[in-house]
């Protein structure tokens, strides 16, 4: 069954169905296949540092070890925050009513990169016309989480149906801007002019 997601916004409620827009949904997609001399599809497989044995596809995994070199389980993990103290775990965006309440600027929303982007369906036109030209920030995780991602909830303009919702999901960019205060000018010298003057092309 198909989740919702929940905004609320100048005292009402809205519900909201997203669609995954990928690459591969825009634009299609190619595979290589990889073939013997035979016609027969080439299989992947990996080997061992000393080349000895063969290990075929899913033969491998990771695994957690302790430092005493004992495997671990997930379930014996336990997040901390930065002051070591135990996480809170932070509910599915699916499981509450998102508050829109924070505007951002455009340039706001381009210092972030878009990982995801999610088509609303079967959205109430009120909600639309709420959202009108701004962009509304909120925090998302798609599954219960430790850590969630901002998230922007904008209009666009669609020549067949309107307008439509859109989710975008991102993370934020850290720009190191560096500014020259003043341009360098080098002045030459007697000294470099002298020697330039002096250069014999012919000793080439």
């Amino acid at each position: 069954m198909a989740r919702t997601l929940s905004f609320s916004i100048n005292d009402a409620s809205y519900q909201a169905l997203p669609t995954k827009i990928d690459r591969k949904k825009l634009y299609g997609w190619t595979e290589t296949l990889a073939l013997d001399d035979h016609g027969n599809e080439c299989k992947l497989a990996s080997a061992d540092e000393s080349g000895t044995y063969i290990i075929p596809k899913g033969g491998t995994g990771l695994g957690i070890l302790s430092q005493d070199g004992k495997w671990v389980n997930r379930s014996q993990l336990q997040a901390v925050n930065h002051e070591g103290e135990p996480a809170e775990l932070l509910p599915s965006s699916f499981n509450l009513s998102i508050a829109l309440e924070q505007k951002v600027t455009p340039e706001e929303y381009l210092n972030h990169s878009i990982t995801a982007v999610y088509q609303l369906d079967d959205v109430d036109t009120a909600l639309i016309e709420a959202i009108g030209e701004d962009i509304y920030c909120f925090s998302y995780s798609y599954r219960d989480s430790y850590d969630k991602s901002p998230a922007f909830l904008l209009t666009a303009d669609d020549s067949e149906t309107g307008k439509r919702l859109f989710l975008m999901v991102g993370a934020l960019n850290h720009f190191e801007m560096l500014k020259i205060e003043e341009a360098g000018i080098i002045e030459e010298t007697e000294e470099e002019v002298e020697s330039e003057e002096e250069l014999d092309f012919s000793m080439f």
